[in-house]
């Protein structure tokens, strides 16, 4: 009898096989979960408290020796400031929940000659992420993505996006930008030099805002006339008081 006992009690072959497969898949729901609440946790926190340092800047720093960055509040930019990013980067910034499906499917049809970033996805790029390209720098863009668009007003996205963008080597963020080229605060952004800022965007190294090319003049020009289109037509109401 004490034999048939432990020979019930004895974990089957099928128990023994599939047992280590429970727990592995246990264990990563587990950690899905937490990376869940840990992620939706940050952005919540940086809806209200500025991020630190991204990791690119990070990176400059340690190449460079030290890099200029200033985080200024939304309402120490000139409003032109942020119209002009918005019609150079993201003109439908205020119709869109992170993604812009229509810029997506005009990249798909170019054959990927242009890019369809919208401005949330390179704050999240920029904030928690790293540059480059690989599927999974894409896949946890796309993820987070819609966290911050549920989590953080449209003016927040943008706030953030003008303080972490780069504008020159080592010059981060429009405070830093605004008196490296034009020698004034961001509150005192012109039409003209916000549109040349934009406009160096998403190549700074290569372009200058206070002698600019025949690129630069004419991208300008056209942001001008952009930003005072989405301002009279509504698209820019999202992030204006």
């Amino acid at each position: 009898m004490a034999k048939t006992s432990k020979t019930k009690d004895r974990p089957s072959l099928a128990d023994r096989i599939t047992a280590p497969v429970h727990w592995l898949r246990r264990w990563t729901l587990r950690l899905i979960f937490l990376a869940v609440v840990i992620v939706l946790g940050t952005v919540t926190a940086h809806r209200v408290f500025n991020p630190p340092d991204t990791l690119y800047m990070k990176q400059e720093t340690a190449r460079l020796g030290k890099i200029d960055h200033q985080w200024v509040p939304m309402d120490a930019i000139a409003p032109v400031m942020a119209r002009s990013v918005v019609a150079a980067e993201d003109a439908n910034f205020c119709l869109h929940w992170g993604f812009d499906m229509g810029a997506i499917r005009a990249a798909i049809e170019d054959g990927g000659a242009r890019g369809a970033s919208t401005l949330s996805q390179q704050v999240v790029k920029n904030v928690y992420l790293w540059h480059g390209r690989s599927w999974l720098r894409k896949a946890l863009e796309a993820a987070i993505t819609p966290a911050v668009e549920a989590i953080w007003s449209k003016r927040r996205i943008l706030e953030v996006y003008l303080n972490v963008a780069e504008f020159d080597e080592g010059i981060f963020g429009v405070e830093a930008a605004a008196r490296h080229y034009f020698g004034v605060g961001p509150e005192a952004l012109t039409d003209h030099q916000a549109a040349r800022l934009a406009a160096i965007l998403p190549a700074p190294k290569e372009r200058s805002a206070s002698r600019p090319g025949d690129f630069v003049r004419r991208r300008a020009a056209q942001i001008m006339d952009g930003a005072a289109t989405i301002r009279r037509d509504g698209r820019a109401a999202c992030f204006e008081d």
